[in-house]
């Protein structure tokens, strides 16, 4: 009644091979797949592209196509590098960018007098020079002479005196270089290490708006209290066998809020302090950081033809300053940008890219609010353009990381926040691209000679 199958040994041979092969290639891929996850989580179901409240504008919601088109995660930009070999650019960049510390150079005058020197109205430091290992490495080496309270700012940090009369400020560690800091995109005390790669990604990027920073290790008993204020003095203190201080500003509370050296042993960031008198002015972008209250362009789509109407902005350069600063801010994620400064004495000063430790807080929150700027103007000046398309496809976080490595207090970065930055840069251009499409390439990409300088404006 029953029929029963046979088949040849070496048949039920071959079956049972062919399984086994099926299975391990299965199981081979899974783990395959399961490990590139675990090695990269800025995959984009691990990151978030922040909506700004404008995208909740009532009735023109300019943000949303745009935020669509960054989720997808499309590579569609076309550019005239594609032919160029992403390595070629990268090591050439790298050459050009990276930093003898050990540079035995001995200038004329002071490492001081040479940094004073570059600074002009429209950058801090020239785009090639030859004695920037010098000043960094006197910066991170040569003797303190005073130390004292900062004189202005929210964040604690110190004013030092530098041997031969140099002003510099010192920024001490908060966190771990893997620290993730959560909440509001302007949360959290400064990073040190966000101010020292902001410093070398804005030579990157062509900007050169930052002042000079580099990382340096204090013994805050030997080098700092034998020459510290009496008011600063004051605020040291002891905890389980280390040396602390609280110092003095907005945020400075007491013994709670000190900073505490390992022992002695304090890292920190070492910043260029620039002698030029300073206008102050606030950001037309700026945040109100009031709970369930937002800024105006937060609401208004148009906000930018406003801006346009002011005769600070309407010329052209100011604008674009303003608008090379928030790509920068965004690819360091900055959302803390509330007021700017200029050079009293320059009527065409640049925008100065100051106060950059609210940077590389969280790798896997991109904030795109901090792009209002440009996805509301739709501007943007050629030489900048020209730079963020030159430095894609991995190109500046590899540049950044090989260029980061020569700093004394090196790494300053982990990888997450590496490849946070090329995939920002990317988010970039597709915003730029969007722009492109909607207003025309000559009215979105701003050549830089046919720009007029503002008159200066006092506030």
């Amino acid at each position: 009644m029953f029929m029963t199958l046979s088949m040849p040994s070496h048949a039920i041979v071959i079956v049972i091979v062919i399984i086994v092969i099926i299975i391990v290639t299965f199981i081979l891929l899974s783990y395959i797949d399961n490990q590139q996850r675990l090695d990269t989580p800025l995959h984009k179901e691990k990151y978030n592209v922040a909506e700004s409240n404008a995208v909740k504008n009532n009735e023109q919601d300019v943000m949303q196509p745009i935020l669509n088109e960054l989720e997808k995660d499309n590579d569609n930009f076309n550019d005239n590098f594609d032919s160029i070999h992403p390595e070629d650019i990268s090591w050439e960049l790298i050459e050009k960018f990276k930093v003898d510390y050990d540079d035995h150079f001995q200038p004329i005058v002071s490492p001081w007098d040479v940094s004073k020197s570059w600074v002009n109205s429209r950058e801090i430091f020239p785009d090639v020079v030859p004695e920037l290992g010098m000043v960094l490495k006197s910066m991170a080496n040569e003797p303190v002479i005073y130390a004292d309270i900062a004189p202005r700012g929210t964040q604690l940090k110190l004013l030092l005196v530098l041997k031969g009369g140099q002003k510099v400020l010192f920024k001490p560690k908060w966190f771990e270089r893997d620290q993730v800091i959560e909440g509001p995109p302007y949360a959290g005390q400064d990073r040190h290490n966000g101010e020292i790669a902001a410093f070398h990604l804005s030579r990157i990027l062509g900007f050169r708006r930052t002042p000079l920073t580099v990382g340096r290790y204090l013994n805050l008993q030997t080098e700092v209290i034998p020459v510290a204020s009496s008011r600063l003095l004051d605020t040291f203190f002891y905890k389980d066998n280390d040396t602390c201080f609280y110092g003095k500003c907005y945020y400075c509370k007491g013994k709670e809020s000190g900073v505490c050296a390992q022992k002695t042993i304090l890292e920190g960031t070492i910043v260029l302090w620039i002698s030029h008198k300073m206008q102050l002015y606030r950001h037309p972008w700026g945040r109100t950081y009031i709970d369930n209250k937002q800024a105006k362009w937060e609401t208004d789509a148009k906000f930018c033809d406003k801006v346009l109407q002011t005769d600070m902005y309407k010329l052209g350069i100011r604008l674009l300053d303003i608008i090379d600063t928030s790509v920068f801010d965004y690819i360091i994620g900055n959302a803390d940008r509330h007021h700017y400064e200029t050079f009293h004495e320059f009527p065409d000063s640049m925008v100065i890219m100051l106060d950059n430790g609210k940077s590389f807080g969280n790798p896997y929150h991109d904030e795109y609010s901090i792009l209002a700027p440009l996805y509301q103007c739709c501007k943007i000046r050629q030489s900048t353009y020209d730079q963020l398309k030159m430095l894609k496809n991995g190109i500046l976080s590899k540049v950044l990381e090989a260029v980061l490595l020569f700093d004394p207090i090196s790494p300053i970065l982990n990888k997450f926040h590496l490849r946070s930055i090329d995939r920002r840069l990317h988010q970039l251009l597709t915003t730029i691209d969007n722009c492109v499409k909607e207003q025309g390439m000559p009215n979105v990409i701003i050549s830089d000679e046919k720009l007029i300088p503002e008159k200066h404006v006092e506030t």
